[in-house]
């Protein structure tokens, strides 16, 4: 259990850190190490220890966790946008295999007991199969995936060699309250600035296993107290960006027409979805269904 536990967030006033930071504080002592490039301070309670940083600051981050006396570290903070990725792969790179690197380093001199490591469904590719397990071949295809890919090799890697227990959540699209981008966001943003009109990337075929941001947060939660090794996070029920549309445009704007683009961007991945049996195991099961979580989001953006 890590009821009563001294834990770092690393990426904590973003998008998933901010809501496991909710789902810990009362029980434990929450350091979060952020610098703010997406997220918001004001995501974050206010019985929280915020620490501004880089994870390229090898100094600063050993300093926040040996200070604040870190037994068991969320590592979630990275660049998780695949198209910045695509655009600047040299800082996708240090915010992500780099800065995962100095969390794995930083932690061989103290006593941190454990590392739950936020990495990836991009890890994957395009799917040789679909549903998704963890045995399922590894061969990202954007910088983003790479990166990710890099820092959970680095834990495994450390685990063996030095004994630090690592654990990995390849998480697949969560959506919910807070998030700063993806299709959600966009749709909500476009349907808000056109009511008439919804412009869509790609021809709407593509698949995506969406997860509730409270229940990736449990996800993280379960795996840090029982898990060891790499588990999928996904809701278990794959939907088409374009029934993703329709829905959205059927609670926004009725009247708005779809209009697809036919056309994605670099590293795009056409279908996810996830088997999420093994994390089950460990009593993983996602209360938010699909609908309800998308009018979650959407009252949300509209309070």
């Amino acid at each position: 259990m890590i009821e009563g536990k001294n834990i770092l967030v690393t990426g904590g006033a973003g998008f998933i850190g901010s809501h496991l930071v909710d789902r810990l504080i009362n029980e434990c002592t929450v350091t979060v190490y952020d610098n703010l490039s997406t997220g918001k301070e004001e995501n974050l309670p206010e019985n929280v220890l915020f620490v501004k940083g880089n994870l390229g600051d090898s100094d600063l981050v050993k300093k926040t966790i040996d200070d604040a006396d870190i037994d068991v570290i969320f590592h979630i903070g990275a660049n998780a946008s695949v198209p910045h990725s695509v655009d600047n792969p040299r800082y996708d790179f240090e915010a992500n295999a780099l800065g995962t690197f100095n969390i794995l380093e930083s932690c061989l001199d103290l006593n941190v007991e454990k590392v739950v490591y936020a990495s990836t469904a991009a890890v994957y590719g395009e799917p040789v199969y679909t549903p998704i397990d963890e045995d399922h071949p590894l061969h990202p295809v954007s910088p983003y995936g790479a990166s990710k890919l890099a820092g959970e090799r680095y834990g495994f890697a450390f685990k063996e060699t030095y004994g630090i227990d690592f654990a990995a959540i390849r998480i697949f699209n969560t959506y919910g309250p807070r998030q700063p981008r993806y299709v959600m966001y966009d749709f909500i943003h476009k349907l808000k600035k056109n009511p008439l009109l919804l412009e869509v990337l790609g021809t709407g075929e593509q698949i995506r296993d969406y997860c509730y941001v409270s229940d990736m947060a449990d996800a993280f939660v379960l795996v840090a107290e029982q898990g060891s090794g790499v588990y999928n996070a996904a809701g278990g029920s794959p939907t088409s960006i374009k029934h993703l549309a329709e829905l959205m445009v059927a609670i926004i704007s009725p009247e708005a027409a779809i209009r697809y683009g036919g056309r994605t961007w670099a590293g795009d991945v056409n279908t996810l979805y996830a088997d999420i049996t093994r994390i089950r195991e460990l009593g993983f099961d996602p209360k938010v269904g699909f609908e309800e979580g998308v009018r979650k989001m959407i009252a949300w953006f509209e309070m």
